[in-house]
């Protein structure tokens, strides 16, 4: 079992994302996919120096 809240700390004071640009359920998606996926591509990159 994990914690989630870590993750929505880091997206909003390392990667500096407090709130979405766009309107509309689908764009927020798509924006929210997109930081998930630059979160995940940096977590991945750290993890492979390691």
């Amino acid at each position: 079992k994990q914690t989630v809240e870590p993750v929505f700390g880091i997206i909003k004071s390392i990667m500096g994302f407090r709130r979405f640009s766009l309107r509309g359920l689908a764009k927020v998606t798509t924006e929210w996919t997109l930081v998930a996926l630059a979160y995940n591509c940096k977590r991945m990159a750290r993890l492979q120096t390691v």
